[in-house]
């Protein structure tokens, strides 16, 4: 028998991923690769890259005004803000505080939450807390990255896995049954160094030498991760689901961190869960961090994979190493989704600090930018 439901259930739900398409065929020329190496052990063919004039704050804010949208409310309705990213457009202020002013929103409080790729499971966690307390009607939960600013584009065995992206859900309080019903948080810090930024953060500082050996960029050891990834997230799966009062069987949909299809494939063995229920987007994206489970689910919504009084799944993993995972009854009607039509770059506006802006776009991406689409020649 299913616990009784938190009274808090996902009313909007938005995505947004830049134009700009980074493709395997483009990585053979930068560094030596090849799209069969990769999609054999990633599953990924293409990731989206955040143009110069885009950032985490501006795909954030666009993310969450088509869920507001398509939740049928307007931004002053929203009472919280979160974004999960390790990716901020500054360590301060915080993005949150620069997506209230882009979307119009006048009293929402507003926060960044640090849990990496468990960004955004972690903020819905800390959503469905103010909702169920009372403290907040409706929340704007949002995972955005721009991973491309903080990625080697000279080491083959990391610039091929991230990529650029937002996505939002509205959790909103009601009264009506479904809703969230299971949530499981974990931390692992026996493999917090597996993946990671070295320097920028307060102990090593930003300097000629941490400039000099590329710590700006993010380190992983992949056989470490992998291991701990399928088990952290099938352990964290199963706690939330039973949380719920259910079994993995009552499941018909795992939206889990698209990081690597073999590990999703790990998963799914794990689990012994059919990966036809399992959506899989990693392809088209790669690995976008916070940003990946919502704009998972954003897109399993549009292509019907979704309907209402579907039991869902939702996990992930991610640096430090944090794992979570939320078991909710999917009340919303799918077609909503026609309500965010329209809402783009254009509607939106992050204000700028007193320096003089720069341009963020990664040098080595330069050239799939220009007329001239010449790459430099692979090391």
């Amino acid at each position: 028998m299913a616990r009784p439901v938190s009274g808090a259930r996902v009313t909007g739900w938005g995505s947004y991923a830049p134009s700009l398409v980074l493709t395997n065929a483009d990585l053979e020329r930068m560094v030596e690769t090849n799209d069969e190496w990769i999609v054999s052990r990633t599953g990924i063919r293409e990731r989206r890259i955040a143009g110069p004039d885009e950032t985490t704050g501006s795909m954030a804010a666009v993310a969450g005004l088509r869920a507001i949208a398509t939740a049928g409310l307007a931004p002053d309705d929203i009472d919280l803000i979160i974004v999960g990213t390790l990716t901020p457009d500054y360590p301060m202020p915080s993005t949150a505080a620069l997506v209230k002013a882009a979307i119009g929103n006048k009293h929402a409080a507003a926060m960044d939450l640090a849990a990496a790729c468990s960004g955004f499971v972690y903020g819905y966690a800390t959503a469905n807390a103010f909702v169920a307390s009372g403290m907040a009607k409706h929340v704007l939960v949002i995972g955005a990255e721009t991973l491309s600013r903080v990625t080697d584009f000279s080491d083959r065995g990391t610039c091929i896995l991230f990529g650029d992206g937002a996505g939002a859900i509205v959790l909103s309080a009601s009264d009506e049954p479904g809703g969230t019903m299971g949530i499981e948080l974990t931390t692992e810090p026996a493999g917090a160094y597996y993946i990671w930024l070295p320097a920028g953060g307060a102990a090593r500082p930003a300097s000629d030498v941490t400039l000099a050996t590329h710590e700006h960029y993010m380190k992983m050891k992949g056989a470490e991760t992998f291991r701990m990834a399928v088990r952290t997230l099938g352990s964290t799966s199963l706690a939330s689901v039973r949380s719920a009062g259910l079994q993995l069987s009552d499941i018909d949909l795992v939206v889990p961190h698209q990081a690597n299809v073999r590990i999703i494939e790990g998963l799914a063995k794990s689990l012994d869960f059919p990966m036809e229920r399992i959506f899989v987007n990693v392809g088209c994206y790669g690995n976008t961090s916070a940003a990946s489970v919502p704009l998972a689910l954003a897109e399993a919504v549009a292509t019907g994979r979704v309907k209402q009084g579907d039991r869902l799944l939702l996990v992930a993993f991610g640096a430090g190493v944090t794992s979570g995972a939320i078991t909710l009854q999917w009340t919303a009607d799918p077609a909503a989704g026609e309500r965010a039509a329209g809402i783009g770059p254009s509607d939106v506006t992050i204000r700028p600090g007193y320096l003089e802006p720069v341009n963020p776009f990664p040098a080595a991406l330069e050239w799939l930018r220009s007329d001239a689409g010449t790459a430099p020649a692979a090391e």
